[in-house]
């Protein structure tokens, strides 16, 4: 084995290697300045995470290190900032949640097994290439699942706004409710502090996006707290002591139980968390021009995944603002993400008494301010005007998951994308073709009216492939069809221009359907079969009975040799 080919090879395992052999000094500058702003930001978003997850705050900042380093190795995209997200840091939370006490030893072993588990499976997708299952989840779909999620986790953080004891629930109404009801009961430090929170962070983002605004703001409420001594005069809610050092490699705790219990959420996890990733990193790769390997990235992923476990971190996966800001910052390669987890990793050892006096309600105020951002009023418009019944899926999955909650609502979005698909393959779109005047083309008489069709010929096609699935849809379309023509129908002519497969049942279709055709003295004939589509109607004997003089290459010579039937 060469030299050459050996580093290919190893290059196919650790995609980090050919950044990194290209490396030019002039990208140095630029994965810097993203890595310490990244920095500024994953602190307290790391800590609020946590915090959204049911976790201790450190749990988010161990989350942000190791996985960093791991992913900047063996993923693919080169600006993608992975490490907590609020989307998963809510699944966690509704997952381990209904199985332990949240916040106890029980809860963070629970969740340092589930990131564990998460990672498996998608390391295991990744390597038996499993990548295309994402598919399966429309956009209408997810943006209606992270509308209504957005609201759930925002509104999950109002009890930290307002100082009030509310249950963790994820019922906005019941929320809402209790609020309402307890104004009386507010504590009014908690809520001008999340409150000027939010303001603050909204008001620094509309500044410039580069601004760490989640780190002044942090800063600014810590030393308000530290100064006036507000969490013993007024009793607010802060951090407290947050563990000194690193965290010592251990092994998740394995109880076959708690693997069974946690499976559903742990897929949940895994898929939900792989969609957000590959989103924003096929969306900034396209703009840089470089390549993203679904598959790779799962890889990438669950390695981050299972080794973050072994040093009891949480789930992660790749942000969409955090990546926005570090592509924004000028990160080049990945050793901007290498940067940003040295730094944490420095934090963790010497800074962390300076977290102490933080205050639960400006973590708060970050979530809120960052998850509001996903609720997508721009895809309802554009569906409102490209596409009414995708609009339909995005406005059921939003209700259903609002009212079911986050973990039934991923299931149900995910078991509607997979109906809605099946539901448009048994029943795809199909045209009567009539020919344009003077031309040889032929085209959908609905959309042309000038389209003329042949007397006594039928001309259709169907946009899809021909299976089982959908095989009584065309019985009943060229039934239904032929009923519409003007004068008895003498010939069939399939346009097979959009079908690419053609599995046993349809086949068995097609021969019912020659037999009963040739039983009425009806010729049927094809154009535009494609070569697989052929070889099967070959094997099965199709194309023999039907003859070989009745397949053409144009719509036009089909449709030609059906007229010459009719007058004979």
């Amino acid at each position: 084995m060469t030299q050459a080919t050996f580093t290919r090879r190893v290059s196919q395992w650790i995609p980090a290697l050919d950044w990194i052999r290209n490396y030019q000094r002039g990208d140095l500058r630029g994965d810097l300045i993203a890595g310490i702003t990244v920095t500024m930001m994953l602190i307290p978003q790391a800590m609020s995470y946590a915090m959204l997850a049911g976790l201790p705050p450190y749990i988010g900042l161990y989350a942000s290190v190791m996985p960093l380093l791991v992913y900047a190795l063996f993923g693919t995209s080169r600006q993608l900032a992975v490490g907590p997200v609020a989307m998963v840091a809510l699944l966690v939370s509704s997952g381990v949640g209904a199985m332990a006490p949240i916040g106890s030893d029980e809860y963070i072993a629970m969740a340092i097994l589930l990131a564990l588990m998460v990672g498996v499976i998608q390391f295991l997708m990744g390597a038996f290439r499993l990548g295309f299952v994402t598919n399966f989840m429309s956009h209408p779909v997810i943006s209606g699942f992270t509308s209504a999620a957005a609201l759930i986790i925002g509104f999950s953080q109002l009890k930290h706004i307002v100082g009030l004891p509310l249950p963790r629930t994820e019922n906005i109404a019941e929320t809402l409710w209790l609020t309402v009801t307890q104004v009386n009961a507010m504590d009014p430090v908690a809520l001008a502090i999340g409150v000027g929170g939010i303001v603050l962070l909204l008001g620094l983002k509309r500044i410039s996006s580069l601004l760490p605004g989640a780190m002044i703001a942090v800063v600014i409420a810590t030393l308000v707290v530290w100064g006036f001594n507000l969490h013993e005069t007024a009793g607010v809610s802060i951090v407290g002591q947050v563990p000194a050092g690193f965290p010592e490699f251990s092994i998740p705790t394995l109880s076959w139980a708690s693997i069974v219990s946690l499976l559903p959420i742990a897929l949940t996890i895994s898929i939900v968390g792989f969609m957000e990733s590959i989103a924003v990193a096929k969306k900034i790769a396209t703009e840089k021009r470089y390549e993203i390997d679904a598959n790779k990235e799962l890889v990438g992923l669950g390695l981050a995944n299972i080794v973050g476990s072994l040093f009891k971190a949480m789930p992660v996966t790749g942000g969409f603002s955090r990546t926005a800001v570090n592509k924004n910052a000028g990160a080049n390669t990945g050793l901007a993400a290498i940067i940003t987890a040295v730094l944490i990793g420095i934090a963790l050892v010497f800074l962390t008494p300076l977290f102490y006096y933080i205050p639960n309600a400006i973590l708060a105020s970050v979530i809120m301010v960052a998850v509001f951002g996903l609720i997508d009023v721009h895809e309802v418009k554009h569906l409102w005007k490209v596409k009414r019944d995708d609009l339909g899926l995005l406005i059921f999955t939003f209700t259903a998951t609002l009212v079911l909650g986050v973990k039934y609502g991923i299931f149900l979005s995910v078991g509607l994308s997979m109906v809605w698909f099946v539901i448009k393959t048994t029943r795809p779109h199909y045209a009567v073709l009539g020919k344009l005047p003077e031309t040889d083309q032929y085209r959908n008489v609905k959309r042309h009216d000038q389209a003329e069709t042949t007397p006594g010929v039928l001309a259709l096609r169907f946009d899809a492939q021909f299976y089982y699935g959908n095989v009584s849809f065309l019985k009943d379309t060229v039934k239904r069809e032929e009923a519409r023509m003007t004068s008895p129908m003498k010939a069939l002519v399939l346009d097979a221009s959009a079908v690419n497969q053609l599995d046993s049942s349809a086949d068995t279709a097609l021969h019912e359907l020659l037999r009963d055709y040739r039983l009425r003295n009806v010729d049927l004939f094809f154009a535009h079969v494609k070569g697989p589509v052929m070889d099967v109607m070959k094997r099965s004997g199709f194309a023999q009975t039907l003859g070989e003089d009745h397949f053409f290459l144009t719509t036009d010579a089909a449709v030609q040799a059906a007229r010459a039937y009719t007058i004979q």
